[in-house]
């Protein structure tokens, strides 16, 4: 479930958008200004963070730039009725992801959510597959790492019979990180006729 802060002085505010984020399944956490706001950032951790331009006490611009020094991937969206470009280029500075203008429109402010949840679920999958150590769809960083070394040994190029026996692996998972070797461009093949039978590819660092 995607848990967002709504940081707003104003209560009417706070309870519609959070009826809004009620209605997606999500769960709203609220406060009434930009300092208890970053207290509760701080402990309940949100996935996103609503926060209002004017605010008494600390107002969004300072609220903002002190989230982002303590979370610099969080989604902060900006909540407010001034459409001038000088104040939008304030919050981009002090780290703003997006704005959603007042009076709030349900399906704007919804779109705009939607948005930045898929955008926190792509980053997280590529940092679960970064953590798993997968460089790519099917290819394993350990995998790899153990054919570049065996190919790095090598005065001549080599066969995919070869590299299979040298670094004891499978002919199918030898000829898969081969074929993403050379998309990337990191292993280039040569072809040798020989003598006798079909030409053979032989592959070998770039």
């Amino acid at each position: 479930m995607v848990r967002v802060l709504i940081i707003d002085d104003d209560e009417g505010i706070r309870y519609t958008v959070g009826e809004i984020i009620a209605f997606m399944g999500w769960e709203a956490i609220k406060a009434e200004n930009g300092a208890i706001g970053i207290e509760k950032f701080v402990r309940e951790k949100p996935d996103m963070v609503l926060v209002d331009y004017h605010m008494p006490a600390l107002d969004g611009l300072d609220t903002v730039e002190r989230i982002r020094e303590i979370d610099q991937g969080v989604p902060i969206i900006v909540l407010t009725v001034d459409e001038r470009q000088q104040i939008a280029d304030k919050f981009l500075e002090v780290g703003a992801s997006d704005f959603a203008l007042k009076p709030i429109k349900a399906p704007d402010l919804i779109a705009r959510l939607k948005v930045h949840a898929r955008m926190i679920e792509i980053n997280r999958s590529q940092e679960k597959k970064d953590q798993d150590g997968f460089l790519a769809k099917g290819i394993n960083k350990k995998t790899f790492n153990l054919i570049v070394e065996y190919l790095k040994e090598q005065k001549e190029p080599q066969t995919i019979e070869e590299i299979t026996e040298g670094v004891g692996l499978a002919y199918p998972t030898v000829h898969r990180y081969l074929l993403y070797m050379v998309n990337e461009g990191i292993v280039s093949i040569e072809c040798d006729y020989g003598r006798i039978g079909r030409p053979k590819n032989k592959y070998k660092l770039v």
